[in-house]
């Protein structure tokens, strides 16, 4: 596509301005693909997109419906297991008081999301062994008579592992650009929305989808409870400061995704 058709295609109204602004850049999963100039660019990649469209926002749904339940049911179990959630909190992720009360908040969200990060790569790579050890399980089952469905658990499990690797990084990118752009705007006076809210919204999604994805591997993977609760329990806790900080976040009007339809 040349910059003409480029230029054309921006003007035709069935695009959505600034759509691309605040959101997680995961196109393949996106159900505005076809709505987007930035896809529509490079759409030899997805073929045809508002067929995609309905897949994700089926996808999404779901996996939001889930989240709902997600963090009631876990702190249930949590208690059942003897695991102390009150001791998975700011202080064990962000270190002592001394340290805490040198450090902003921007430098708290930094290392909290940051700290997530690293400690899914350890999870992952301390568990490698799970990943085989359920596909052979999969493959045994695939020749005994049963009514699991394993090619449907393979691909949960699949679409988890690949939720939570798509986020891992970007909810720390996220905050911090919102934490950036906030102290921009503590020296500009209007009332446009706050591109730091935005970008923290970005970070709260990403974060609830970590949790549903976390939650489904939870269910497959019963003998890491204690670790995978743990993770969830630090999103949590993130998401609970990301809220204080920017409590317009939840609130921020995206265009296309948050308006109505």
């Amino acid at each position: 596509m040349d910059n003409k058709e480029i230029l054309n295609c921006a003007k035709d109204p069935k695009y959505i301005s600034g759509i691309y602004n605040y959101c997680d850049r995961w196109c393949e999963r996106c159900q505005f693909s076809s709505r987007c100039l930035n896809c529509t660019i490079v759409k030899e990649q997805f073929g045809d997109l508002q067929e995609i469209d309905l897949q994700n926002e089926k996808f999404w749904q779901k996996l939001s419906e889930m989240f709902q339940n997600t963090l009631v049911m876990l702190k249930e179990m949590a208690k059942k297991e003897g695991i102390d959630i009150d001791a998975i909190n700011a202080e064990q992720i962000c270190g002592n008081d001394d340290i805490r009360e040198k450090n902003s908040i921007v430098d708290i969200l930094s290392h909290m999301s940051m700290n997530y990060a690293k400690l899914v790569n350890d999870w992952f790579e301390s568990n490698e062994n799970l990943f085989y050890e359920k596909e052979y399980e999969m493959n045994e089952i695939r020749l005994i008579p049963t009514h699991n469905n394993p090619a449907k658990e393979v691909e949960s499990i699949s679409d988890s592992t690949e939720i939570i690797h798509w986020y891992q990084y970007q909810i720390h990118v996220k905050l911090k650009r919102a934490c950036e752009s906030a102290s921009e705007e503590e020296l500009e006076e209007d009332d446009f929305p706050k591109d730091s809210d935005g970008s923290a919204k970005v970070a709260l999604i990403g974060i609830d989808r970590s949790i549903s994805a976390w939650n489904i591997l939870l269910s497959f993977f019963s003998e890491q409870k204690k670790q995978i609760i743990t993770l969830i329990m630090l999103l949590e806790n993130t998401q609970k400061n990301v809220e204080n900080r920017f409590p317009g976040a939840r609130g921020f009007v995206r265009p296309g995704f948050d308006e109505i339809k």
